[in-house]
């Protein structure tokens, strides 16, 4: 009588990039935030940027933040994945600390606007991308203004730039819409966790053998 050998170590798994862009007050930090506290392994890349930090924002914890000269510098040494210039200033994402991330097995979460995913997905091609939209331009307009610390031309211009913003939508391999947020963090936590089991995101020789572990012995 054949007996079934003990199943053996879980398959390596290889590190996985999540896209998250939307629109300003699309609430990408509402549902980002509480994910990265109940997933693992899963780290939020932190981007490098131009802009001046705001009063609750902590160097490199929510930005690594330096100067003009410095970003320019660090864009010809080639040492980011992706940057571009939103609203005037510049962000950019670190090449090397993904890089090691990744190879180390762990999810990277890039916070990133349209143009930076672009980038992303072009060098990264199993990178998942997803985009969250409110449900209607009054909603975006709402959230702007509630936050009390941009001017109402400042609010006009980020409301014009958001819609631009989701006309790329159609790019992306899933969209979220924001409208009930326990919805919206459920359908995104649904998201990495589908991904994560993705036969073609283990290396194939550890899967190989995990699989092998399974087969009847005499």
């Amino acid at each position: 009588m054949g007996t079934r050998s003990t199943p053996g170590a879980l398959p390596a798994r290889r590190g996985c990039l999540f896209i998250v862009s939307g629109p300003s007050g699309a609430g990408k930090t509402s549902i980002c935030t509480p994910a990265l506290a109940v997933l693992q392994q899963i780290e939020l890349s932190v981007s490098t940027t131009t802009r001046s930090p705001r009063t609750t924002e902590r160097e490199g914890v929510d930005y690594r933040f330096v100067s003009d000269g410095e970003f320019a510098t660090m864009v010809a040494r080639d040492a980011f994945a992706e940057w571009a210039e939103v609203h005037g200033k510049r962000y950019g994402t670190s090449r090397g600390a993904l890089e090691t991330r990744l190879a180390a097995g762990h999810d990277v979460l890039l916070d990133i606007d349209v143009q930076g995913a672009r980038q992303i997905k072009a060098a990264y091609p199993d990178a998942v991308a997803i985009f969250l939209v409110p449900p209607s331009p009054e909603h975006i307009e709402q959230r702007l203004s509630a936050r009390g610390t941009d001017s109402d031309e400042t609010v006009k211009r980020r409301l014009s730039n958001a819609c631009a913003e989701i006309a790329r939508l159609p790019g992306y391999d899933y969209f979220i819409v924001n409208d009930d947020l326990e919805e919206a963090k459920d359908a995104f936590l649904a998201i990495v966790k589908a991904e994560r089991q993705r036969t073609s995101r283990h290396v194939d020789a550890s899967l190989e053998a995990f699989v092998r572990s399974f087969e009847q012995q005499s």
